[in-house]
């Protein structure tokens, strides 16, 4: 396989699809939400909300939800709905997808982006997570550096949600390689990507009946997996229009 070999015009193209070559004032509304300085900031403010004075809120609305509204449903919900965005699933998902385009194109770049998805979650998600060190919304504590890792193991990392930030990033990464990697129609794309919001929304609402996660873990959940992801992008497309410049040269070593 060799690096992703693209011409001058498809790399102006991707770029200028993601707000690369164009100016701020003639971005989306939505492009300009969703960029990673938006997101970022956005994040941040979750944060300071969810450390001060949004606790109170937080531990009103941790409760069993599920439990009081059918019970019955917590088999349904624990074992079926919670692991789709779970490393279980969603990363041999990506993994599968990225094989296929890579194999398809003959290249590793796929399989490049698949792999640094999962190392922005492991290392950007985790190291969030062990900072933060955050009791689960089952332990009745909603402050911040009160838990961690070694003290109480995965119940003190809860902020921010694990599987929030997977069902946006991996996914949303999947379907990135699709749009960008494939001759996928424009409908086809737009499909996939409510599909990635039905996933995300899917996570949250379980997490949040369970009452595995506070209100505001799953809030900085999908903003943390949706930064990481749009970082992820972008450094993708810069990287294609950079290779395209220098005359489509290979980015990675022939093999």
């Amino acid at each position: 396989m060799v690096a992703e070999i693209q011409s001058p015009r498809e790399a102006l193209l991707d770029t200028r699809l993601d707000g690369g070559l164009t100016s701020e004032r003639d971005r989306p509304w939505w492009h300009r939400l969703t960029s990673a300085p938006s997101l970022a900031i956005i994040l941040i403010l979750v944060i300071i909300v969810a450390a001060g004075p949004f606790q109170d809120m937080d531990l009103f609305l941790a409760k069993r939800w599920l439990y009081r509204l059918d019970p019955s449903l917590l088999p349904f919900a624990q074992k079926v709905l919670d692991p789709i965005a779970g490393q279980a699933v969603c990363l041999p998902v990506l993994l599968g997808v990225a094989a296929v385009i890579a194999a398809i194109r003959q290249s590793w770049r796929p399989l490049l982006i698949a792999g640094l998805a999962e190392l922005g979650f492991l290392v950007g998600i985790g190291l969030m997570k062990v900072l933060f060190a955050r009791g689960a919304a089952y332990e009745h504590d909603p402050r911040f550096l009160e838990a961690g890792l070694f003290e109480m193991g995965d119940k003190g990392i809860s902020f921010p949600s694990g599987h929030a930030s997977e069902a946006v990033l991996m996914y949303g990464a999947a379907v990135y390689l699709i749009a960008h990697y494939t001759g996928a129609s424009h409908r086809l794309v737009q499909i996939l990507q409510w599909a990635v919001v039905v996933i995300a929304l899917n996570s949250v609402t379980v997490s949040f009946l369970l009452r595995w996660h506070w209100a505001s873990d799953l809030v900085g959940g999908l903003l943390a997996g949706g930064l990481v992801l749009r970082l992820l992008m972008d450094w993708d497309v810069r990287a294609r229009a950079r290779a395209a410049e220098r005359g489509a040269e290979p980015i990675s070593v022939t093999t």
